[in-house]
């Protein structure tokens, strides 16, 4: 939000430095993004004397000028300017000077065979105006040589300020200058509203058939109005603050919203048929909006109509066919209150922001909507002249009187600060709080302040969030006690692993479109006010969000992807904490051994999950593993890992054609997901590690090849060979596989661990027998 000193100080009796205001509203958490003054850009310019006036020789349209600028010479300079005569005053730019408007720098030139030694200017090019007719022309008593910022009044530091979201009340320059006020700088000055007396009824009957949209709806009419240019000062208020002025009727509404952050609208009662009803949007109902756009509405919208069509988008912008022109007479003001969250969702489908919807999801004062109107008509009869009608109200503002039982001992068990409890009182009456005791009434403008931290909130950053003294927390004597849980340390231990094995970490959201989350078995949880549309409900899978990331990289020109991410999906039960990692691109690259780059397969995201499983301490060994993960994947290309019928601890392969077209996978993607709350938790066995007490006697490997179905997994093979002998066997693995002609054979290297003494060749025949007889149960006979 952008205002000049100028008007902050029409609220705050203050002498502070626009540096002081500026460091002081950082303090008390109004962020001063900067300060700019647009007299420093227009220091060159001097008020000057056109002294002659001749026709230029060579141009009908230009004239040749000799201008004193209070340097003791006669300058020359050409002029296109209509109204450029001898004896007027205006406002001389020397070489050299920077013209805003223009963004050009002065230099002496010879225009058409005459030097010029300068220029004459006009409002639009010093951005003092759209005026381009002609050139400035000041009054005859304005002093030759003078600089014209001095004499136009325009040092005046502008502040542009960031206002969060929570404060609704500081959307105005009063609301800035009453924390202000509270914070010592100056001291906030009564409100003057005017009282305005009807001198007719009102000719625009006004109505509600949409209370949850707009539970208040007050009007005035005025009659007798010339709409016609709004004063230097407001223009000059309205374009610091970034708004452009277009007329005195629609300059005063903008003023009014800057003013008090309180938005209203202007119709013209001659283009009305009827009176106004603040109704929903009718199916199909189309409006054309001040912005030259039209937006077809929806029934949770609501609207401002007459008895023809819609004239206002409740809230957020008016209608271009009842907007005020230089031939309106007669307005209709229109100050309502329309709720927050119906704004919010009608200015998100419709992809429309304004001034006036910023406002009003933030949530407007609802006790201000009589001074806020009395306020407006004031301005608009004092400018415009005419007549006040009696004002109508319909509704009622939800005005809520909210109090707190507050403690003020927890301003400093809370937030760290000793702060007096009269001068605690002091701070909160000066923000506009009633206490009556230790009973606190939040003002209405203060939605955002429920309960006592808020209270204590608002004294700790008054009093200044550097006085909280910097005291370190106590301490147990003695070793730390761990505190991560172990699901943090599962986490942990997964992401050093992934990022030791090559992999990037990532973070993407956790919202996503509704499209995204139905290619994934759809979205149990939706968002009440999404950012927009393509960020609406909860993610039920993190590949989604890796998905996009992927595509970015690509598209960037990056040969090699390979992402993980540790998040949570969001399910009908809770939300799981999970680990998504996906690969795509070159596996490995070109090169003389192996000639054309490699691509990623199944297999690699299989050795991925199968590492990150070992680090997360899941019993890799006995896992299952079981092909088709699900409607999500490739039915012939994706697998997923169990423990037992139910419990599913990962998924991997390739995503499903369907799914991969309509989400744009790039080609050659590879995916898996890790249930990390699936994994088991290791018997409790205490936080001390077992010495490592390597074994005596060396290993003994033996091979076993066999002729196995064509349908038998080899990991389920290979689970039956480990548990052939589990005292002696403790490892096995397959080395190859190998289509004999006979059936399809695998070999599987076995270790044998003997204990105190070593296996004699009778044993290890035993145990041979005993791992052939584990595999014919599944099928299987030793090749021979």
């Amino acid at each position: 939000m952008k205002f000049p000193l100028s008007w902050l100080r029409e609220h705050l009796e203050t002498d502070a430095s626009a540096e002081e205001i500026a460091s002081k509203l950082t303090a008390i958490g109004l962020e001063v993004e900067s300060v700019s003054n647009p007299a420093e850009a227009l220091a060159p310019f001097r008020v000057a004397k056109v002294l002659t006036a001749q026709k230029h020789p060579q141009a009908d349209k230009l004239q040749v000028l000799t201008v004193d600028a209070g340097t003791g010479e006669e300058i020359q300079v050409v002029c296109g300017a209509p109204n450029a005569r001898a004896g007027m005053l205006g406002v001389f730019g020397p070489p050299g000077a920077y013209i805003p408007g223009s963004d050009m720098i002065l230099k002496v030139a010879t225009i058409r065979g005459v030097e010029s030694r300068g220029m004459m200017c006009s409002s639009r090019e010093l951005e003092l105006g759209d005026d381009h007719s002609g050139i400035i022309e000041l009054p005859a008593d304005a002093a030759v040589g003078v600089a014209f910022t001095a004499y136009a009044g325009l040092d005046d530091p502008v502040f542009d300020v960031n206002v969060t979201p929570n404060r609704q009340d500081c959307m105005g320059v009063r609301g800035i200058a009453r924390d202000l006020a509270a914070a010592g700088i100056g001291t906030l000055k009564p409100l003057a509203v005017p009282l305005i007396e009807g001198a007719f009824p009102c000719p625009v009957p006004i109505r509600i058939e949409d209370p949850d949209g707009c539970p208040a709806f007050f009007g005035q009419a005025i009659r007798g109005v010339k709409n016609g240019a709004s004063p230097e000062w407001m223009q000059r208020r309205l374009t610091s603050a970034g708004q452009r002025p277009i007329s005195a009727l629609v300059d005063i509404t903008n003023y009014v919203m800057l003013d008090h952050g309180r938005p209203a609208h202007a119709y013209d009662i001659a283009k009305l048929s009827g009176g106004l009803t603040a109704r929903a949007a009718k199916p199909g109902e189309t409006v054309l909006a001040l912005n030259e756009k039209e937006y077809r509405l929806e029934p949770f919208m609501t609207v401002i109509a007459d008895d023809v069509q819609v004239h206002d988008i409740g809230g957020i912008m008016g209608g271009e066919d009842s907007g005020v022109s230089e031939a309106t007479t007669e307005v209709m003001l229109e100050v309502a209150y329309f709720t927050p969250e119906r704004i919010a969702r009608t200015g998100q489908a419709l992809g429309l922001t304004s001034d006036a919807r910023s406002r009003f999801e933030r949530g407007v004062d609802p006790a201000f909507l009589d001074d806020g109107l009395a306020i407006l008509a004031g301005l608009i009869l004092d400018i415009c002249g005419g007549e006040a009608s009696a004002a109508l109200r319909v509704g009622e503002p939800p005005v809520e009187r909210r109090t707190i039982s507050f403690d003020f001992a927890r301003t400093k068990a809370l937030g760290g600060i000793e702060v007096p409890e009269q001068r605690q009182r002091e701070i909160l009456e000066s923000l506009g709080f009633a206490l009556s005791g230790n009973v606190v009434t939040v003002p209405t403008w203060r939605r955002d302040v429920e309960g006592p931290a808020d209270l204590v909130e608002e004294v700790a950053r008054i009093v200044g969030y550097d006085e909280v003294p910097s005291t370190p927390l106590g301490r147990a004597p003695g070793v730390a006690k761990p505190t991560a849980t172990r699901s943090q340390r599962v986490e942990r231990r997964v992401r050093r692993t992934a990022a030791a094995r090559g992999l990037d970490d990532a973070v993407t959201w956790s919202f996503i479109s509704e499209a995204e989350a139905e290619a994934f078995g759809g979205a149990d949880w939706r968002l009440a006010n999404p950012i927009s549309e393509d960020m609406k409900v909860m993610r039920p899978s993190l590949l989604p969000g890796l998905i996009a990331a992927a595509r970015r990289n690509l598209d960037r020109g990056i040969a090699s992807v390979r992402l993980f991410e540790i998040g949570r999906r969001y399910l009908g039960d809770r939300e799981h904490p999970t680990l998504g990692l996906l690969l795509c691109g070159e596996r490995q690259p070109r090169n003389w051994q192996s000639g054309k780059a490699q691509a990623f397969d199944p297999f690699d995201a299989k050795a991925e999950v199968l590492a990150l499983l070992e680090a997360a301490g899941a019993p890799v060994a006995g896992l299952q593993i079981i092909p088709d993960a699900g409607p999500t994947w490739h039915p012939g290309r994706s697998a997923k890992l169990t423990l037992g019928p139910k419990a599913i601890v990962a998924a991997f392969g390739e995503l499903h054609p369907g799914l991969a077209r309509s989400l744009d996978v790039p080609a050659g993607t590879v995916a898996a997901e890790i249930y990390l709350d699936s994994i088991p938790a290791p018997r409790a066995s205490g936080r001390t590690r077992p010495a490592f007490a390597p074994p005596a006697l060396q290993p003994v490997t033996r091979d076993f090849a066999f002729i196995v179905p064509a349908d038998l997994p080899a990991g389920a093979l290979l689970r039956e060979l480990r548990g052939a002998d589990k005292t002696a066997i403790t490892g096995a693995r397959l080395f190859d596989r190998f289509e004999a002609a006979d059936g399809l054979s695998l070999a599987f290297e076995v270790t044998l661990q003997p204990t105190d003494k070593s296996f004699t060749d009778h044993q290890i025949g035993e145990i041979s027998n005993r791992i052939v007889a584990a595999a014919e149960k599944l099928g299987a006979r030793l090749r021979t």
